[in-house]
């Protein structure tokens, strides 16, 4: 028996790193929602299921005072999301699962009830188009869900008839007239999303005996009628009174532009009033004060081929007379960071919000007092990770949030607001165990400007045994590598011997907006200039081994590392997916043309464009790329392949061989989803890495076929 035990234990990994099947079954969690009365708080847990072919997620309730274990809630094969708590004390969640009651019906996005004091949830409502999100008034027993319809439907029963005869004919054909027709991985239409309040409806069988806890059906009340596609990026708050929702619309503009206008929506009557609407600025909606007299409202600015957005928080009073932009005030401008998800303190004297913030994404607390000189911007939480989802606790004590690094995955934590101490909370999964460490690294950029990076150096990195190193850009670009991620994720690659350096160039958010103003409109100048300094500073270590040396990126990562392909010959493989290749061709084909085609003119597109420059690409390089990315349509990297494989230095020879390589997925997008495709994706670039910058031979990925 100990010798079956010892077996067991050998096979083991060193940390789930170590093996890529350990790392895609780490459980995921994302997502959080407290109880009105604060003792309950609920997150979503994704796990890979028992094929390990995609994720299904549960919700699981978490102990806000961290004294019980984490319990799971729901279960089912279909999964559960999207779940909120209703002033009552009842979770709401959005799934498809089978009703239990209706097991005939074929299954959709229903809206379940969980009830407060226990028991089993059961669909409350259902409909032919399904429900994807929920929404609750705090103060009052009123619910909100964001439901689909065809454009055509005047009513839920024409809706599902609609609904059928396409699906009986199979119709998949969407006829439009606007702009834009695709989103990420979707293809727009016929579908619109409607804004609907959930009311009791008629009990047709009222009176007839029945258990005690039978309830009358509810029924839809379309909130949102004859807004069209408009409030498809959309994100709407409720009123703590529950009587008003704010919501910002898409409104069309000449020549297939948008820009986000602010509106109201009366509960009661259904009718809309436009709050703000100004040419060159887009705005959304924040959440309402505990008094429902004060919305938070964030503002972005358009972009110009030479100005960068700027994303800036107002407050608007709702209560005052008089056109609203007479009571709109600004909130902490002259704070030099873009603030997000902001939740109110319980007595509405101050915000707590998000931000990216050098390397980190902490908690601020901005002060809302009667005057604007008032206002006061001060960090709550001091480490170096990233928060976000933060919910506050009734007595304005707590906050609550999930926090991640990249030091481990997203866990809920327990903030002290007074103190800025920070508990974890008992989680439904351990943290990962990683080996090897990570430091922060900074260098001085010729213009005197400080560019700072992420280095995750290997178990055993030293000047006896330097690491080969990996140049990993982000997307964005107005990002910053600040939290966990999933998809690009340093310890994989650390655990087989690899440095791993995470810079921020220009353009990178949580430095100001001078740092974004330096490469905007110039991606391959400050950018590019940046990332070469940095990787600079880097090699000069001895724990690092310059001489094995590559660079990977993604999006706009992916852009970047096509542009330092053709610039410089100083590495030794160059990883790039769902990039963008030729901008004069990605520019009018990207789903969001309205917003790219403002960001540089034509002439600075070209001069920016990696694809004028394959004549001088000698690196070897894997392009990678999903015929569903409708961000960075499969033309970039059909293009890209094609013209390294008869431009480049490392063109195909006359037997058609070639040192690049091409890993296409028919069925992915911009991001790889599906978990048996990430397997496949990081065991190609390992084989590829290991055979450029290691002259090693790993195996490629058995399911390749090859």
């Amino acid at each position: 028996m100990a010798s079956e035990d010892s077996a067991i234990l050998s096979e083991q990994p060193a940390t789930p790193f170590h093996d890529i099947d350990h790392y895609l079954a780490i459980p995921r969690v994302g997502g959080l929602t407290l109880s009105p009365d604060g003792k309950r708080l609920v997150t979503t847990v994704a796990t890979l299921n028992s094929k390990g072919t995609e994720y299904v997620t549960a919700l699981w309730e978490l102990d806000p005072a961290g004294e019980k274990h984490a319990r799971r809630i729901t279960r089912s094969a279909k999964g559960e999301a999207g779940a909120a708590f209703a002033s009552t004390g009842d979770l709401y969640f959005t799934s498809a699962r089978p009703d239990p009651e209706n097991p005939d019906e074929d299954p959709v996005s229903a809206l379940w009830q969980l009830p407060a004091d226990g028991g089993e949830a059961r669909v409350v409502l259902s409909r032919a188009g399904g429900v994807s999100h929920v929404m609750s008034a705090r103060d009052a027993g009123a619910t909100f869900v964001t439901a689909s319809v065809l454009a055509g439907s005047p009513d839920e029963e024409a809706d599902e008839a609609r609904r059928k005869s396409r699906k009986d004919n199979k119709v998949s054909a969407i006829l439009h007239s606007g702009y834009p027709v695709r989103y990420w991985d979707a293809d727009l239409g016929p579908d619109q999303p409607r804004i609907f309040a959930v009311e009791p409806g008629e009990d047709k069988e009222r009176g007839r005996p029945a258990t005690v806890d039978a309830a009358a059906p509810l029924k839809l009340r379309n909130l949102t009628p004859g807004v069209a596609g408009m409030l498809r990026n959309a994100d709407a708050v409720a009123s703590p009174d529950g009587k008003t929702i704010y919501t910002s619309l898409d409104k069309p503009l000449a020549k297939a532009d948008s820009r986000s206008v602010l509106v109201a929506i009366d509960v009661a009557t259904a009718t809309q009033r436009v709050l703000l609407d100004r040419e060159g600025m887009s705005y959304f909606a924040g959440p309402v004060s505990p008094d429902n007299r004060t919305l938070v409202v964030m503002s972005e600015s358009d972009t110009t081929p030479h100005q960068a957005p700027q994303v800036k928080l107002h407050l608007l009073d709702v209560s005052a007379p008089g056109e609203p932009e007479a009571n709109l005030r600004p909130l902490a401008h002259d704070w030099d960071r873009w603030a997000i998800k902001a939740a109110w303190l319980p007595d509405g004297s101050a915000l707590l919000v998000t931000a990216d913030d050098d390397g980190a994404s902490p908690v601020f607390r901005i002060t809302v007092p009667e005057s604007a000189a008032e206002v006061s911007v001060a960090r709550v939480t001091r480490d170096a990770a990233a928060y976000t989802d933060v919910v506050v606790s009734p007595d304005g004590r707590s906050a609550y949030a999930l926090r991640s690094s990249y030091e481990f995955p997203p866990e809920a934590v327990r903030i002290d607001l007074a103190s800025g101490d920070v508990t974890r909370l008992p989680a439904p999964a351990e943290r990962p165990r990683i080996q090897g460490s990570l430091e922060r690294i900074e260098v001085t950029a010729a213009d005197g400007t400080r560019i700072s990076a992420y280095l995750a150096l290997p178990d055993g990195a030293s000047a006896q045994n330097p690491a080969p190193l990996l140049l990993w850009i982000h997307g964005g670009p107005l990002g910053s590598w600040n939290a966990w991620t999933w998809r690009w994720n340093p310890w994989l690659l650390a655990a087989k011997g690899y440095a791993v350096l995470l810079p921020d160039p220009a353009l990178s958010t949580g430095y100001g907006q001078a740092y974004i103003q330096r490469g905007w409109g110039e991606w391959g100048k400050a950018p590019y200039t940046d990332l070469m300094e940095i990787m600079d500073a880097a090699v000069r270590r001895p724990d690092i081994d310059a001489s094995r040396t590559a660079a990977m990126g993604g999006s706009f990562g992916g852009y970047m590392a096509n542009w330092v392909a053709g610039q410089t010959d100083r590495f030794d493989a160059i990883v790039t997916h769902a990039s963008l290749w030729a901008l004069d061709q990605f520019g009018p084909t990207t789903d969001a043309s309205q917003y790219w085609l403002k960001e540089m003119t034509a002439d600075m597109a070209l001069a920016n464009s990696p694809h004028l420059h394959v004549e001088k690409i000698s690196t070897p390089m894997l392009v990678i790329h999903g015929d569903k990315d409708y961000r960075v349509p499969i033309g970039e990297g059909l293009r890209l392949w094609y013209e390294l494989l008869s431009k480049s230095q490392q063109a195909a020879d006359g037997d058609g061989r070639t040192p690049h390589r091409f890993l296409y997925y028919p069925d992915e997008n911009h991001w790889i989803l599906q978990p048996q495709h990430a397997k496949v994706w990081y065991g190609v670039v390992e084989h590829f890495l290991a055979k450029n910058v290691l002259d090693r031979d790993v195996p490629l990925p058995a399911d390749l076929g090859l």
